[in-house]
């Protein structure tokens, strides 16, 4: 999959904290004085984040700033693991999962790829 195909096929965590946790303007500016990756999220997984339950879509949220702040090893989340080359995940509880991966690691560019019931998480 070439770079653009993968840009075209996700949203950038800027849309995604904007349309989906609806953080003011002020906040997301003070929170970039942070952030040392940049963080996607396919469109599909943005899709079913949507559905998530409150609970775990604030769970979710608090994943996507980690990523954003400290990048794709999180051995603080539960279950966290390095799947293969540069793909990750970890349960947001004992239902739900995030799977990961690095795009660039040179321009530091993380990518979440799916969201949702554990049982139907891609590993």
């Amino acid at each position: 999959m070439s770079q653009s195909d993968t840009q075209s096929n996700t949203r950038n965590f800027t849309v995604l904290l904007n349309a989906i946790f609806k953080v003011d303007s002020i906040a997301y500016m003070l929170y970039t004085q942070f952030v040392s990756w940049k963080v996607n999220v396919s469109k599909k997984a943005a899709k079913r984040a949507k559905k998530l339950p409150k609970k775990v879509m604030d769970l979710f949220e608090v994943l996507l700033l980690d990523l954003a702040k400290i990048g794709p090893a999180q051995p603080e989340w539960a279950n966290y693991s390095k799947l293969t080359h540069g793909r990750y995940h970890c349960h947001l509880n004992y239902s739900f999962v995030a799977v990961w991966e690095v795009i660039d690691n040179k321009i530091r560019i993380l990518e979440v790829t799916y969201v949702g019931s554990r049982e139907d998480a891609p590993y």
